[in-house]
């Protein structure tokens, strides 16, 4: 699957101006470049055996390691959202923190969270819990599993 492109559209509906998808938009995927949801893309993109994937369709970006699921981006109208693996401890502290941190949307709510991506969690929270996320799934994986994401 092509990786998702930057570029700009606002808010929309499904097939409306402003609405995109991988799909869809100037340069076919676009979003609002240097967005949140922008950055945490590319974060999500670039760690050790990370693949992003469409299993429920063109509207969520699901990156994965060894075939886990760490992180998922709807590709809706911005700001947008990403949801998060969590402990359950850190889980509930940020919900308590942030407006923006709510239990995970359609995912066990004890060990996901979706953060809001409108600017009210700081961005290097919201990359904090993105290499949070990858390191939970990572530590579940066997040996074999991890050996082979270093080599």
């Amino acid at each position: 699957m092509p990786r998702l492109l930057c570029a700009g559209p606002a808010l929309g509906q499904a097939g409306e101006p402003g609405y995109w998808s991988r799909n869809s938009g100037p340069g076919k995927g676009a979003m609002v470049a240097g967005s949140q949801r922008d950055r945490v893309m590319a974060a999500c993109g670039t760690k050790p055996g990370s693949a992003e994937d469409y299993p429920f369709g063109d509207e969520v970006a699901v990156f994965k390691v060894a075939g886990k699921m760490f992180a998922l981006v709807p590709l809706g109208p911005p700001p947008g959202s990403v949801s998060l693996k969590c402990d359950p401890g850190l889980a509930a502290d940020l919900r308590g923190r942030y407006a923006g941190v709510t239990p995970g949307y359609h995912l066990n709510k004890r060990h996901w969270n979706t953060v809001a991506l409108d600017g009210s969690v700081p961005d290097d929270e919201v990359l904090e819990l993105v290499d949070h996320s990858y390191d939970l799934v990572l530590a579940g994986l066997t040996r074999a599993q991890r050996d082979k994401l270093i080599t």
